[in-house]
């Protein structure tokens, strides 16, 4: 004999079960994450780390503008000369590129590791905020089509960062 699953048998028995009252808020972790104190300095650390290079790739990037308005500019340029210029701005400007690339990638690296640092920390604290405040379930921000504004605690999950972690 087939078994047929009817909806509304199945949705009568979920509702004949007492429901548990819950406690929900949410958070915008991304938020919550970068507007840290902790976060904002290592960005501005990571900034001025990096300013070197990015102000010699800003300096290599102006030698090879020159090189171009040399050769477009210079109506008395030899053939000989001009083919020069190029072979000199094309080596300038792998140079360039592989320059920029390191750059990129040791920054891409170093945020990183930062952001995955404090989002364990923030996550950490986040569980620490919802057994104070006696809540049973944080969604992410994202995740939610309507929230009050009441329950968002990523304002609150900041400050206790801060407070966990204070800038040394």
């Amino acid at each position: 004999m087939p078994r047929f699953f009817f909806p509304s048998l199945a949705l009568a028995a979920m509702l004949a079960v007492p429901a548990v009252a819950q406690k929900f808020a949410v958070i915008n972790m991304q938020r919550a994450v970068l507007e840290t104190a902790e976060i904002k300095k290592a960005a501005a650390d990571l900034e001025a780390k990096y300013r070197p290079q990015q102000q010699e790739i800003e300096r290599r990037t102006k030698e090879l503008q020159q090189i171009q308005e040399k050769i477009q500019n210079n109506p008395k340029i030899t053939p000989q000369e001009s083919a020069e210029l190029q072979a000199e701005g094309q080596r300038k400007q792998r140079a360039l590129q592989r320059l920029t690339e390191d750059l990129q990638a040791d920054v891409d690296r170093e945020r990183t590791d930062i952001l995955n640092k404090g989002g364990q920390r923030m996550t950490g604290v986040v569980a620490k905020l919802a057994q104070e405040k006696g809540l049973d379930v944080v969604i992410e921000a994202g995740n939610a089509i309507f929230v009050k504004p009441a329950m968002d605690i990523t304002s609150d999950a900041i400050a206790a960062y801060d407070k966990q972690y204070p800038l040394k």
